[in-house]
């Protein structure tokens, strides 16, 4: 029924893949030469191959982010331009693409598949003159190297680094469990490592007391990967130009048209509208933290790396409340199991333990099932390690939906983060944000796995706008501050006792503890990626368009050698160019949603769950997000929600 993961032999994989893709062509061709126009004929066996080359390479690329190695990059990389050509060729297919311009679909998921496809295929240059067509294939090759070289520059520098500390005194105040991972035996005396990876980086930052220490991690982390100064300006350049190919002013304006945002203007109004009213009570978040690092150590002059250190010690203070207070009641496995009890509860669903292969012995699969019935398989990859990339993130994997011989499919993903991982001593235990992470993660997975529709392409996550995306994620996510939620599994590691109502309280009050200036933070970046998608920038004008949006977002002076732009992989490596703008505007659909859902006792109202799971969840991208979200709850989704969601006035 599902895949087993494995990839017999990395060496060979990218002649196998060629094979594969070869297999495939001639089908492809086969299709374009027949006589047939019926959906059944053409756009059915052309999702099934979809569906085989992403069974196939699939693990490969998920084998490069989690158990990063020689033999991993070696094989994706010779694997990327075989990929690259064999989707050119695809786009550039004029006879194939002909063929589908005529498909008269009866069914609306079927109808919506083909006006994809038909967009897709015109956004992907086939109307354009072949030398045109040539450099379209070109361009597609050099840019998914490219984001590679991104992605390796930035997880090599990450790994480069470590900051050695002998004196005790440099490391107080730091959580044990943090402590723990970092402490080590050289020649006979015990020292602390702190590296560049998140859980350890952000210790430092977070609770380290030793101020000349965080401006060197915080330096070292920010001006990790110079070499990615020139991949950047390759990458903007090639967009630049494929855009111009396509007849679009810029690349920001070609992406829009796959968005559910329909102009610029719109995306920019929106941002500077959040900026302006974050503003205020973000200049007063500020004044009160540097007020405070001036009573407690005489602080004059507050500096990025001081903003995480003092906010955790003034937050402790002003709420008699820290991470270290609920972390031994957030142990890893407790979490989980709470995390999938909810989600049975809410959508009628059940997960057992299946016992199947991994890539690593800290991975947990698990099979789905509904009323009684094998319906999914999620697979939890929790913990960092050195061979994982940074971040966290849902990978697809297999898809729901009826093949062209009428078999039914089942869904997989991956659920992939980077929390401590556990030790000899202690068990693997999460901050809250991590339980907030985990959240926002299944929310992607459950948005794939309990897609309903029948046709692949707009299945799951398939199909559904990249503006709105997060829309699920984020909208699970909220419920993670809710008491009746965190009650579930919140117990203390050792003694087993139930964290306290006190604590839940604190975790809701402080959720919004500088959501302002978080705000803002959020608006820099989603302005500088979208401006920068608007004309050509190159060299040092990338800094200057950076450093003017911060005159209004950044409150504090940036040091001049902060290079944020060499690590953010999210636009450069990760498919979020001119589309970072999407967490903040999908962040009014579930702003709304969780209002209209939250449930006083039980955290989540079930009969809005089933709503949601059979209009949201069911449909994946078979209709326009706002269409499903009226049709859910017979109205638009409210801005003003946002505000509320954040407590700003």
């Amino acid at each position: 029924m599902f895949q087993e993961f494995k990839i017999s032999d990395l060496e060979q994989f990218p002649t196998e893949l060629e094979a594969l893709l070869n297999r495939q062509r001639e089908i492809i061709n086969h299709i374009t030469a027949s006589d047939e126009t019926s959906y059944e004929k053409v756009l059915k066996p052309l999702q099934d191959l979809d569906e085989e080359l992403g069974l196939f390479f699939t693990p490969l690329s998920h084998l490069n982010s989690v158990m990063n190695s020689a033999e991993t990059q070696k094989a994706y990389e010779a694997s990327i331009p075989l990929l690259s050509k064999f989707s050119s060729e695809m786009a550039q297919n004029t006879a194939l693409f002909n063929k589908i311009e005529q498909i008269e679909a009866e069914d609306e998921e079927a109808k919506t598949v083909v006006a994809h496809d038909i967009r897709d295929f015109v956004l992907s240059g086939v109307n354009l003159p072949e030398k045109e067509k040539k450099r379209m294939e070109e361009i597609s090759l050099q840019l998914s190297e490219l984001s590679n070289d991104f992605s390796q520059n930035l997880l090599d520098a990450t790994n480069d680094y470590e900051l050695i500390i002998e004196d005790p005194k440099d490391v107080e105040g730091i959580p044990e469990s943090d402590l723990e991972a970092a402490r080590e035996e050289t020649d006979g005396k015990t020292v602390y490592k702190f590296t560049l990876q998140i859980p350890s980086y952000l210790a430092y930052m977070t609770y380290g007391p030793n101020r000349a220490y965080r401006k060197e991690i915080s330096k070292a982390y920010i001006t990790r990967a110079p070499e990615n100064a020139e991949v950047i300006d390759q990458i903007l350049a090639l967009k630049q130009e494929k855009a111009k190919l396509l007849g679009f002013e810029n690349y920001a304006h070609y992406v829009l048209e796959t968005r559910d945002a329909n102009r610029q203007e719109d995306v920019i109004g929106f941002l500077n509208d959040l900026a302006e009213a974050a503003l205020p009570q973000a200049k007063n978040e500020l004044e009160e933290l540097k007020a405070f690092a001036k009573k407690v150590d005489n602080i004059t002059d507050l500096a990025a790396y001081d903003m995480a250190y003092y906010s955790e010690k003034m937050k402790k203070e002003k709420f008699d409340f820290d991470d270290t207070m609920t972390k031994p009641y957030f142990e890893q496995n407790r979490v989980l199991e709470g995390l999938l009890d909810i989600v049975s509860e809410l959508f009628d669903v059940t997960f057992k333990p299946a016992d199947v292969p991994t890539w690593h012995e800290c991975v947990k699969p698990f099979d789905i099932f509904e009323e009684g019935e094998l319906s999914g398989r999620i697979y939890f990859d929790l913990e960092a390690r050195k061979e994982k990339r940074g971040g966290a993130w849902m990978n697809d994997w297999e898809t729901h939906y009826v093949d062209s011989k009428g078999k039914k499919h089942l869904a997989s993903a991956f659920v992939v983060c980077n929390f401590s991982p556990s030790t000899k001593e202690s068990p693997s235990l999460l901050r809250h944000d991590d339980v907030v992470t985990l959240f926002h993660e299944m929310g992607h997975a459950i948005h794939h796995l309990f897609g309903k529709c029948h046709e692949r392409s707009v299945s799951g996550i398939n199909g559904v706008a990249w503006d709105v995306v997060e829309f699920p994620s984020q909208f699970l996510e909220n419920f993670a501050y809710e008491a009746a939620i965190l009650k579930r599994f919140g117990f203390h590691h050792r003694t087993k006792e139930p964290i306290s109502d006190t604590l839940l309280a604190k975790i809701k009050e402080t959720k919004n503890f500088q959501a302002a200036l978080g705000i803002l933070r959020q608006v820099e970046f989603s302005l500088f990626d979208f401006k920068l998608h608007q004309d050509l920038y190159q060299g040092e004008e990338v800094q200057a368009l950076l450093d003017s949006i911060r005159e209004t977002t950044s409150l504090l002076k940036v040091p001049e050698y902060n290079k944020f732009q060499h690590g953010f992989a999210h636009i450069f490596a990760g498919g979020y160019a001119a589309g970072y703008y999407s967490y903040k505007w999908a962040e009014v659909l579930s702003a709304d949603a969780f209002f209209s859902c939250l449930h006083e006792e039980t955290g989540l109202d079930k009969e809005a769950a089933k709503g949601y799971k059979a209009f949201i969840l069911a449909n994946g991208g078979a209709k326009e997000m706002s269409d499903l979200y009226q049709e859910w709850l017979g109205r638009k989704a409210d801005v003003k929600s946002l505000t509320k969601l954040y407590e700003i006035a």
